[in-house]
């Protein structure tokens, strides 16, 4: 078919106000207010959610390690348990192998992949079964001394609960996106108390898009949540600190502890899929996998009693300095160890904390041979910066660093420690942590964002306005001898009669009628499938996907018909071509 010169806005600064007023910054309806209201619903399921989460770790921390039944908060490190300590994580690995097997395998993982799978490949369905059994199997696994974090498994759970809200009000499959990952994100937020890095989180790890229809029910659910927080967890940053300002040398220190922090971060993500490996090419069922995992939390439990379990303690001792540097490299060693081996097994459990403490850690051992900042301040940044690295959101470990502590003087070190530390993996690894496991199975993440230059351009800019007609009175067998007998100059054609768009006549459509004397136009019936000009490429690319056609005539109303144009799957090919050349050509100076 051939091309017009695609259409511009008037020059002279004139602009068509007819076209401009149909055109939006951003696609919204009415649909926006109903998920916002539903997104309050949710925040706040996400943050009772989150409280029964940890009052199942404490009351199983009590269960395992001091045989009580109460739900007051104890670290496990206080246990009196001696050689017996061994067994306890044994035995809740064994019990979360049984829960997973005849259960749901979904519990297993960490959390974040499990969601970034149910959301970009299974249509954002979680069953009530997730709901129930995540954090049973989290607070059981945590509670018998597992050393990982409750975001994880409030994220599954919050997002389940979204997603089964969604299911039960017949909701399309991205709204129930929108509210799983609300619902994820507010369990965040009660779990740390930071809801703009809750926000963050969605945008850089969970939505995959940045738009009014999803960011803003997820806005609110996390405000709601951070409004609820205080009324269930108490009020004030987790981690409270404030570090006196860094000197001018602390710009080399920022880049070097970057560098360092994606390092650490590079080889904690290898280090986890080779054990997944490991555990890979065992004999046994995966049943029985975190049970052996357990075993190893045992015995590292035994050498260091602190590593069990969440550690939120150990975090405010190493933000704090309050550690001496030998006991933080063993205490690290264990953690680093146990938590490795526990993830790889297949349990439950999060990351968020381990990584945490990781970070800190390094943060206080670099805090001997670093100028220009506190002790303080380099286990803030490097916390932050191996966050950064493992999940590959550096905008939300700098903002979840600031939310936890609540320290303005280190936002600035955070910045620059944090995007280098990202920089780097984004160099070394190929995949985070975040995003391994899913391409194992054989589905790859692409995870930058862009505009969709299909977004931007309008049928009326790509159409073409000098199109061949056939006349709807005139015999197929005209037609056929005219432009199907030789070489086709176009696949389908649009039908006029008495000014009017019928349809569009192909080679299929005449099959049977070569020789008929009948007039074309009898050949349709119903309502043609038609474009419109102010309509997207993008929301157009999608309807002739799901019609099956190469190409849609552009009527300049649907009362009317009036054909305007014409545009094929080859015209909605021009701006993808625009792109290329702006990210390949390299131009000299002019």
């Amino acid at each position: 078919m051939s091309h017009a010169s695609i259409k511009h806005a008037p020059r002279h600064g004139h602009i068509d106000t007819r076209r401009s007023d149909a055109r939006r910054d951003y696609t919204v309806d009415h649909r926006l207010l109903l998920l916002a209201g539903l997104a309050v619903l949710v925040g706040g399921l996400g943050t009772l959610a989150a409280f029964v989460l940890l009052k199942l770790i404490y009351f199983f921390t009590n269960l395992f390690f001091f045989q009580t039944v109460s739900l007051v908060e104890q670290s496990p490190a206080q246990h009196h348990l001696g050689m017996w300590v061994v067994i306890v994580p044994v035995i809740g690995g064994l019990i979360v192998g049984l829960m997973a097997r005849f259960g749901s395998d979904k519990i297993r993982g960490h959390g974040i992949p499990e969601a970034l799978e149910v959301i970009l490949f299974g249509k954002s369905r979680m069953s009530g079964r997730v709901a129930v059994l995540k954090p049973l199997s989290s607070g059981i696994v945590i509670g018998s001394g597992g050393p990982f974090g409750a975001e994880g498994p409030i994220i599954m759970t919050g997002g389940a609960l979204g997603s089964l809200l969604a299911q039960y009000l017949h909701l399309t499959a991205s709204e129930r996106k929108t509210l799983l990952v609300a619902g994820a994100c507010a369990g965040m937020t009660a779990i740390f108390g930071t809801p703009v890095a809750a926000v963050l989180l969605a945008v850089e790890l969970l939505l995959f898009e940045l738009r009014p229809r999803s960011l803003l029910p997820v806005a609110v659910a996390c405000a709601v949540s951070g409004f609820a927080r205080p009324l269930l967890f108490g009020a004030g940053p987790l981690f409270a600190l404030q570090t006196p300002p860094a000197s001018d040398m602390a710009l080399v220190s920022c880049i070097i502890a970057g560098l360092l922090s994606g390092a650490l971060a590079a080889a904690v993500t290898l280090a986890l899929y080779k054990t997944e490996d490991l555990f890979g090419h065992l004999k046994l069922h995966w049943m029985w996998w975190p049970a052996i995992g357990g075993l190893v939390v045992g015995l590292g439990g035994l050498i260091e009693p602190r590593a069990l379990g969440v550690g939120y303690d150990v975090i405010g001792d190493l933000l704090n300095n309050r550690l001496a540097l030998s006991v933080v490299v063993a205490l690290l060693t264990v953690k680093a160890i146990i938590w490795v081996a526990a993830l790889g097994s297949g349990t439950s459990g999060g990351v968020l904390a381990p990584l945490l403490m990781i970070g800190a850690g390094l943060g206080v051992a670099l805090a001997h041979v670093l100028p220009g900042g506190s002790p303080q301040l380099w286990a803030l940044v490097c916390m932050a910066g191996v966050l950064a690295s493992v999940l590959g959101a550096p905008l939300t470990a700098i903002v979840f660093a600031f939310g936890l502590t609540h320290d303005t003087e280190a936002l600035l070190p955070l910045l620059l420690t944090t995007v280098v530390a990202y920089g780097f993996t984004a160099m070394v690894l190929r995949r985070s942590i975040m995003t391994e496991k899913i391409a194992r199975r054989g589905l790859h993440i692409y995870r930058e964002y862009g505009i969709d230059p299909l977004e931007s351009q309008y049928v009326a800019d790509l159409m073409s306005r000098k199109v061949v007609t056939v006349d709807g009175t005139e015999p197929c067998a005209a037609v056929f001898e005219r432009h199907f007998a030789g070489p086709q100059g176009h696949r389908r054609y649009p039908v006029i009669e008495a000014g009017r768009l019928i349809g569009m006549l192909d080679r299929e459509a005449l099959r049977g009628h070569e020789h008929s004397l009948q007039p074309c136009a009898d050949l349709f019936s119903g309502v043609p499938a038609i474009a419109r000009p102010e309509e997207t490429a993008r929301a157009l690319a999608g309807r002739m996907t799901e019609l099956r056609v190469s190409s849609l005539p552009v009527v300049a109303d649907e009362a009317s018909r009036r054909l305007v144009g014409v545009i094929a799957l080859s015209d909605l090919l021009r701006p993808q071509h625009a792109v290329v050349v702006e990210e390949t050509v390299r131009e000299r100076l002019r």
